[in-house]
């Protein structure tokens, strides 16, 4: 019996794509935030406000919620984004 092994295939390098996708990725939070802003979440709702603090936390909440949608995929903003720079680097 003769036992042969597959080589196993490297992952591609990174060239720097990692930090190309995140700032793609980064900058989809950001729209999206705004997105969400001009939405109108995070807004203090007049029945149960939490005052001052609320206001002022509120973007938070809207950054993170345009971050979690990113990490579930987004709108394909980042990798539009990512895929032209890429173009664009070579």
């Amino acid at each position: 019996m003769q036992i042969t092994s597959t080589p196993i295939p490297k992952p591609p390098t990174d060239h720097g794509d990692g930090k190309l996708r995140k700032a793609a990725e980064q900058l989809e939070t950001a729209f999206l935030a705004e997105m969400l802003k001009a939405a109108g979440v995070g807004k203090s709702r007049d029945h149960f406000g939490g005052g001052a603090g609320e206001d002022q936390f509120s973007s938070f909440l809207v950054q993170e919620q345009a971050a979690a949608m990113v990490r579930a995929g987004g709108v394909g903003l980042s990798e539009a984004l990512y895929q032209s720079l890429k173009e664009k680097d070579k």
